[in-house]
């Protein structure tokens, strides 16, 4: 076993061992609370320059596999876990959580109370950090980790070249990528659609061209004010009249594009267990999340749209439906994979949507 380090920007070290990559890794620490789904957040690419925390403290007792994967690889810039499983158990287990994070060359780090971890995060708010296999150079490793600041992160995960999957005589859903999850991609083929992925850097002509019947915007990383391009795009798409569905960081433009505002939350949102009250239906809904930053409450205005849902933990900003266009956004994950699958009905709400725009130009 290697010693391997987690250094904080506050100076704070918590002492380990390594597993994954070997080497030194800087990013925003994090902490997550799910119980599974371990591999679907190693490949969440809104993960994109973060350093993971697992508050479940086994981890990796069901190994890998080559289909619970939410992007083409991992994002994370590192991931810590209490204990890991060196030997998982599974009929569908493919391969050892370590042997993919050496795969994907993320350095991690395990045997730190990470109990203790979450509680210094709840407290302070998100840090930077990093994990390493040697602090001899501390200063010089403290100062770049003070320095550190996640940028160009959609940029970095947006598919290069747009591309087709689904039914040929589907309903056209545009699904613009800002980091999105297969399972987004997974949920609207399933409900018959013939999906085309673009780059988020794709214009509005572009994405209209393909003639959408609806048009989705997925999640994402980072800051949602610095996509200053998409949240311009998207106004001149919001105008096109097709029904828009929003998740995350797609639910944080729209937002923007509207006139709302977004603000940093002190330790985000991340995990499995998230309570949800739909205003509309009066029901509340446990929901996967993962978020840094959030809409602020009253920051659009009423004759623009309304708060559809909201957080039952801090009361933040969870859904906007739109005014005078058939257009919705929910900060939560309703593809959750592996769950909860409870808020899944958004993407039949979105399908109806497109069938009844779809009779009223009949």
């Amino acid at each position: 076993m290697t010693k391997a380090y987690l250094l904080l920007a506050d100076g704070t070290v918590f002492e380990g061992v390594s597993i994954g990559a070997r080497g030194t890794s800087i990013g925003e620490t994090v902490f997550n609370t799910g119980m599974t789904g371990y591999q679907e957040t190693l490949t969440d690419a809104s993960y994109y320059g973060q350093i993971v925390t697992q508050t479940y403290p086994l981890v990796g007792n069901y190994g890998v596999n080559g289909e619970d994967v939410e992007s083409r690889r991992s994002w994370v810039r590192g991931y810590i876990v209490r204990e890991n499983c060196e030997q998982p158990s599974n009929f569908r287990c493919a391969g050892s959580l370590d042997t993919f994070l050496k795969e994907q060359g993320v350095v991690g780090l395990c045997g730190i109370d990470t109990r203790r971890l979450t509680r210094l995060l709840r407290e302070h708010g998100v840090m930077n950090g990093a994990i390493t296999d040697s602090l001899a150079e501390k200063d010089a490793l403290l100062e770049a980790i003070n320095a550190y600041s996640i940028s160009g992160a959609v940029e970095a995960v947006t598919v290069e070249k747009p591309f087709t999957e689904g039914s040929e005589n589907g309903l056209r859903v545009a699904l613009l990528d800002y980091g999105y999850k297969v399972n987004i991609l997974r949920s609207l083929v399933a409900r018959g659609c013939r999906v085309t992925v673009f780059p988020a850097s794709a214009s509005p002509a572009d994405v209209l061209a393909s003639r959408p019947d609806g048009i989705m915007l997925s999640n994402g990383p980072g800051d949602p004010s610095a996509c200053g391009k998409q949240i311009e795009n998207l106004r001149e798409i919001f105008r096109s009249g097709a029904p828009i569905f929003g998740i995350c960081l797609g639910h944080q433009l729209m937002a923007l594009a509207q006139g709302g505002r977004t603000e940093k939350l002190k330790y985000g949102h991340r995990g499995a267990n998230h309570p949800v009250k739909d205003l509309a239906h009066g029901r509340t809904y446990i929901t996967s999340q993962n978020h840094g930053y959030a809409v602020v409450d009253g920051s659009i205005g009423a004759e623009v749209g309304a708060v559809s849902h909201v957080n039952l933990n801090d009361g933040t900003v969870e859904g906007v439906r739109y005014k005078n266009a058939p257009v919705f956004t929910v900060q939560f994950h309703p593809e959750a994979s592996p769950g909860p699958h409870d808020s899944a009905y958004l993407f039949d709400e979105f399908v109806a949507l497109m069938k009844e725009r779809n009779l009223q130009h009949a």
